[in-house]
């Protein structure tokens, strides 16, 4: 029973994940415009927690150079 459970709780992750990721990448260029396959890059690289905070992050961005300073901030954490 366990093995399953934690089967759940990992798909479950995944998906909360994979919306995460999918729903800022619908956002940031609405909010800074397009941006770099790099930047893309690093964004698909990070956890949900982080994901959760870009995306709290991201409603007070108005350039590309905002995402790149937060990146860099999340880097040296």
């Amino acid at each position: 029973m366990e093995i399953v459970t934690s089967w759940m709780e990992k798909g479950i992750e995944q998906g909360k994940q994979s919306e995460a990721l999918s729903l800022i990448k619908r956002l940031l260029p609405r909010k800074i415009g397009a941006f770099t396959p790099e930047l893309q890059q690093r964004i698909e690289q990070l956890q949900l927690t982080q994901l959760e905070d870009l995306a709290e992050a991201l409603l007070n961005f108005s350039e590309i150079a905002d995402l790149e300073a937060w990146l860099q901030q999340i880097s040296v954490e």
